[in-house]
């Protein structure tokens, strides 16, 4: 099926997340972008709460200057120190605001992966299509932190948990399987047929459980904008266009 008008118009906002992506050697682009080979994306690594908002830690080419792009309004700029390494804070805002992330570095621009998810109290993430969320503003002890969904029923519950240690998962209070924590405590596991509607996720590992209530219906097609929020009991679920043109939800626990 062929896109609509709104649906068109809904991709050229995400296109304009964050301008374009890296462009191949010798095209144009901004600035009339070099050819001198791969560069490396930047990254956002942490979210730390602050009184004005949420002060963001990651890496990008040394001296490049790292832009976090709306859909619509001007971007936030700050230029990595020589180790790579950069902050900037997004100021407190009322709604969920949706960015792209790239780096300009000796006259190429490359694109960070995914979207860059910031919410009204702080809750901040990597969105990636076709898989999970990163979760970036950490709390304390062991969670759900994020679980990802589709229409098609494809699901993917992440969390932290004590690092190297084993993660039960159960779904409606049968067991669904394990996950092992990484050496940073991030733990994943998929969910390949999910139906739409109300289900009871459980996380069971070394000293904690973590029960999450979640409603998997599917997502009501995005009109003219790239992403739907809402709090809930559960968490803010973000209801997103991917690139691809479909729709991905995200539920950020807590």
């Amino acid at each position: 099926m062929f896109p609509g008008k709104a649906q068109i118009a809904v991709v050229a906002l995400l296109a304009a997340l964050g301008g374009c992506r890296a462009s191949p050697p010798g095209s144009a682009g901004a600035g009339a972008l070099s050819d001198a080979g791969y560069a490396t994306p930047p990254a956002v690594t942490l979210a730390t709460p602050a009184a004005g908002g949420v002060v963001l830690s990651g890496e990008a080419p040394p001296g490049a200057e790292v832009r976090l792009a709306p859909p619509a309004g001007e971007p936030l700029a700050v230029r990595a120190d020589a180790d790579g390494r950069w902050r900037l804070e997004v100021p407190r805002a009322q709604e969920t605001r949706i960015f792209g992330v790239s780096a300009d570095s000796a006259g190429r621009r490359v694109q960070a992966q995914g979207y860059l998810l910031v919410g009204p109290r702080g809750q901040t993430a990597v969105l990636r299509a076709g898989t999970g969320a990163i979760r970036l503003d950490r709390p304390a002890g062991s969670r759900i932190a994020a679980i990802d969904f589709d229409a098609d029923g494809g699901a993917l519950v992440s969390g932290w948990a004590a690092a190297g240690t084993d993660v039960a998962i159960r779904l409606d209070g049968r067991s669904a399987g394990e996950a092992r924590a990484d050496a940073e405590g991030r733990f994943s596991f998929a969910i390949p047929r999910l139906s739409g509607g109300a289900h009871r996720i459980e996380a069971t590992g070394v000293a904690f459980i973590d029960e999450v209530a979640l409603d998997s219906s599917p997502a009501a097609p995005l009109a003219d904008w790239p992403l739907r929020s809402q709090l809930t009991r559960q968490g803010l679920r973000a209801d997103w266009l991917t690139p691809g043109g479909g729709v991905q939800s995200t539920l950020l626990a807590g």
